[in-house]
C-alpha cells in the first residue's frame, strides 16, 4: 500500500486516531499535512513522521472556525502543490439532552466541528482531489446507527450526518475518478471521552468481543480504504467495533 509521492491531509491529527494514522501513512511514503488545535502535539507527531524520512506540515487551526477551515487546504497546497487523500478525522464529544439549559450550546459546539468543518474542508479540497483522483475517508462512527441516547443527540447526529454526507459526496464525485468512504469504529482507546462518565469497563461491556479497539486499528482501516487496495469501494462505511452493533 505505497503512498510514495503522494500527499495526505489529516484533520485532528494531533492525538488519538488522527496521530496513528498520520504515522501510518508516512510508514507507507506519504508526506502529510497534520491539522489540530495543539500545537506542542502536532510537533510531536510531526516529528515522529519526520524520522520516517517523510515531508510533514503542521497546522494549528479549529476547524470549527471557519476562516481557519478555509485556511487549511490552502497551505497545503501551497506547502506541497498537490493534495491526494483527505482524512476529515476531527471530532468531539458532548453531552446534553434536549431539555438541558446548555443543550443548544452543545449541539452547535458539536455539529460545528463534526460536521460544519467536515464539510467546508471537503468543498475546497475537492478540486485538487479531482486533479490528483485522489479520494476522501471521513471518520464517522457507530454512534450514528446504534441504539438513541438521549444524553447523546448531538454526537450520534452529527455522526449520522457523517455517513450521509459521505454517500452524498461519493456520488457527485464518481464521475471525477475519486472515492468517498468512511469508517465508524466502536470504542477505541482514546482521549475523547475524557470528562464524561463513562469507564472503560462500561465501553468495554458494549462490545461483543469484550474489548476495546487501539488506535492503530482504526488507522489501518483509514489506509486501506485510502489505498488502491480499495479501488472498486466508494459509498461504503467501514464498521470497527468488536461486535458492538451486535449487542
Amino acid at each position: 500500500m505505497s503512498f510514495v509521492k503522494k500527499v495526505v491531509l489529516i484533520t485532528g491529527g494531533s492525538a488519538g486516531i488522527g496521530a496513528t494514522t498520520a504515522e501510518l501513512f508516512a510508514k507507507e511514503g506519504a508526506s502529510v499535512a497534520i491539522v489540530g488545535r495543539n500545537e506542542a502535539k502536532l510537533s510531536a507527531v510531526a516529528q515522529r513522521c519526520q524520522k520516517l524520512g517523510v515531508s510533514t506540515l503542521t497546522i494549528k487551526a479549529d476547524v470549527a472556525k471557519d476562516e481557519e477551515a478555509d485556511a487549511i487546504v490552502k497551505k497545503t497546497i501551497d506547502k506541497f502543490g498537490r493534495l491526494d487523500v483527505l482524512v476529515n478525522n476531527a471530532g468531539i464529544l458532548r453531552e446534553a439532552n434536549i431539555l438541558s439549559d446548555k443543550f443548544l450550546a452543545t449541539y452547535d459546539e458539536v455539529m460545528n466541528v463534526n460536521m460544519r468543518g467536515t464539510v467546508r474542508i471537503t468543498h475546497f479540497a475537492a478540486p485538487y482531489i479531482i486533479k490528483t483522483k485522489g479520494n476522501i475517508v471521513n471518520v464517522s462512527s457507530i454512534a450514528g446507527k446504534c441504539t438513541a441516547r438521549p444524553d447523546n443527540i448531538a454526537y450520534r447526529t452529527s455522526k449520522a450526518a457523517m455517513t450521509h454526507f459521505t454517500r452524498c459526496v461519493a456520488l457527485e464525485m464518481a464521475p471525477h475518478g475519486v472515492r468517498v468512504n468512511s469508517v465508524s469504529p466502536g470504542p477505541v482507546k482514546t482521549d475523547i471521552f475524557d470528562g464524561l462518565e463513562v469507564t472503560e469497563d462500561a465501553l468495554t461491556n458494549m462490545t461483543a468481543l469484550h474489548r476495546l479497539s487501539e488506535t492503530s486499528e482504526i488507522a489501518d482501516m483509514i489506509v486501506y480504504v485510502a489505498s488502491d487496495k480499495a479501488k472498486g469501494t466508494t459509498g461504503s462505511d467501514y464498521v470497527v467495533d468488536n461486535g458492538s452493533l451486535l449487542r
